[in-house]
């Protein structure tokens, strides 16, 4: 039983090591593409709707916290995964919003110029970052191993909460310069 956990264990850290490089770098290729997909108009609203998903991924972490100090597992659990759920969700949006649209350039002026900008480049380098880290602690809870999965998260928790508001923050910067 022992031998099977180990192989399990490799077998999933493989896939996360794998899924964690695979995609940051599938979201810059596709990010890179010169030439817009026209999807339709639609998709103009996703930045929108990108920051309600990271509004709500913010307020299901906290309610995560607040859930496992109550000691109630099972809300935890459902709170963290809907979380991750959206969180592959706004992944999916802002690759198709990137693939339809051109970036919006930022014309802020003065000291937000700057504070946009760390905020902005602190959030793309942690939301490449957390990749790995979120993955790893959602595997450990659902395979049981609460020991693990507490050690990964004292890393996860506070970084995916930053990107999660950060997310919201930078939009709110940006969203003035959107074009209709």
């Amino acid at each position: 039983m022992v031998t099977l956990q180990i192989e399990q264990n490799k077998k999933y850290n493989r896939l996360i090591n794998v899924l964690a490089v695979a995609i940051p770098v599938v979201v810059s290729v596709l990010l890179g593409i010169r030439q817009k997909v026209d999807l339709g108009a639609w998709t103009t609203y996703l930045p929108h709707i990108n920051a309600v998903i990271n509004s709500l991924t913010a307020g299901l972490l906290l309610a995560g916290l607040y859930f496992i100090k109550q000691k109630n597992i099972s809300a935890h659990r459902n709170a963290m995964l809907l979380a991750f759920t959206l969180g592959s969700l706004f992944l999916v949006s802002y690759v198709l919003y990137h693939l339809s649209n051109d970036s919006t350039p930022f014309g802020g002026q003065g000291i937000v110029r700057p504070v946009y900008y760390f905020l902005l480049i602190s959030h793309i380098i942690l939301s490449v970052v957390v990749v790995w880290f979120v993955l790893r602690a959602v595997y450990f809870a659902l395979s049981g191993q609460i020991a693990k999965h507490k050690a990964v998260v004292r890393w996860a928790y506070p970084i995916w909460l930053y990107v999660s508001i950060t997310g919201v923050i930078v939009y709110f910067m940006i969203a003035p310069y959107y074009r209709h």
